[in-house]
């Protein structure tokens, strides 16, 4: 591949829309992306490298603001690793939240469907709880 490369280019080396490369240059995440006369944005290996980056760190889960930083971070030789260690940190701590509070409405909707008879009678738990609107963990 020779570079600079169009945004159309960079899209698919990158794996990352072409909507998304704009978006993630107006955050400033691919600062000075260079242009043609005619106004092209023309995209250099680095940026690439930078939006696999990106792309990576989105499907781990990370914020925005965190993938700022993890780029900056990336791109600072001078780093050390204990800051990039501690934002990998919180979104680890953050994921283990979620996964919790998703594994609590799992088993509140299984007790609910347990509960539910499933027949033609009108009577369902599942629609009380639901009416009810106070959560309740099992």
């Amino acid at each position: 591949m020779s570079y600079p490369v169009n945004i159309g280019q960079a899209a698919m080396l990158s794996g990352v829309s072409a909507k998304m490369v704009r978006h993630y240059e107006s955050l400033g995440l691919l600062p000075g992306v260079g242009r043609t006369d005619s106004g092209y944005r023309q995209y250099s290996e680095s940026e690439i490298h930078t939006l696999r980056f990106i792309k990576r760190s989105r499907e781990l889960g990370f914020s925005m603001d965190e993938i700022a930083g993890l780029v900056g971070l990336w791109q600072n030789r001078r780093r050390s690793s204990a800051g990039v260690k501690r934002i990998a940190q919180q979104r680890c701590d953050e994921l283990a939240r979620r996964i919790e509070s998703l594994q609590g409405m799992q088993r509140t909707l299984t007790h609910l469907i347990h509960c539910c008879h499933g027949d033609d009678r009108p009577d369902c738990p599942i629609l009380d709880d639901l009416s009810s609107g106070t959560a309740h963990d099992h």
